[in-house]
């Protein structure tokens, strides 16, 4: 149920957490504005935006099970999760940039083989019409050559939009309005 400080517009993602250190990943030495979310809290996170409307813009509303207590470590948690999916953002286009440097490297390789094939391959016409060795090898030479340009190919066509579209959704999760929301529920030690 979204909140009543949540504005219409919005998609609210809530997530219930007993204090907001149980959000952030505990192995992480880094400073506490500046560290990793808890892979599952991430993954919780990552999960809920990918089933709403992509085209709607997010909130993410942090229930906490503790009392108001730090005033400052709310705002650095409110901080820290855009931080966090910007940081994904920018680690999702490098990856991109690498895919694509990586496909422009295949591609000349790629390019260069078949060339090179293609002119062994030439070379064997007149032989192939009258030698049956020559004419399977020729064949063989010219689908090596078009095999080459497999990697290029399916990078271009397919392995470089899923790359693009988690980025885009690290973008969307990273420009999300962050509210916390305490309860109030003091989590009171159980007499033995």
């Amino acid at each position: 149920m979204p909140s009543p400080s949540a504005r219409p517009d919005r998609e609210v993602i809530d997530i219930r957490v007993r204090d907001l250190r149980q959000l952030f990943n505990a192995i992480d030495p880094s400073p506490f504005n500046e560290r990793d979310l808890d892979p599952a809290a991430e993954e919780f996170i990552v999960t809920w935006a990918a089933e709403l409307p992509h085209a709607a813009p997010l909130r993410l509303v942090i229930h906490v099970d503790a009392p108001p207590g730090d005033v400052e470590a709310d705002a650095v948690a409110r901080n820290a999760v855009p931080q966090f999916f910007s940081g994904r953002a920018a680690a999702a286009r490098r990856r991109l940039r690498e895919l694509f440097r990586r496909g422009r490297v295949s591609l000349a390789i790629g390019l260069a083989f078949l060339g090179c094939v293609l002119f062994i391959a030439s070379a064997l016409d007149a032989a192939a019409t009258t030698n049956a060795l020559a004419a399977v090898l020729r064949e063989s030479l010219l689908i090596g050559g078009w095999v080459a340009m497999w990697r290029p190919i399916e990078i271009f066509l397919y392995d470089w939009w899923p790359v693009r579209t988690e980025a885009l959704r690290f973008d969307r999760l990273a420009a999300m309005p962050v509210s916390i929301q305490h309860t109030g529920i003091a989590t009171a030690a159980r007499p033995d």
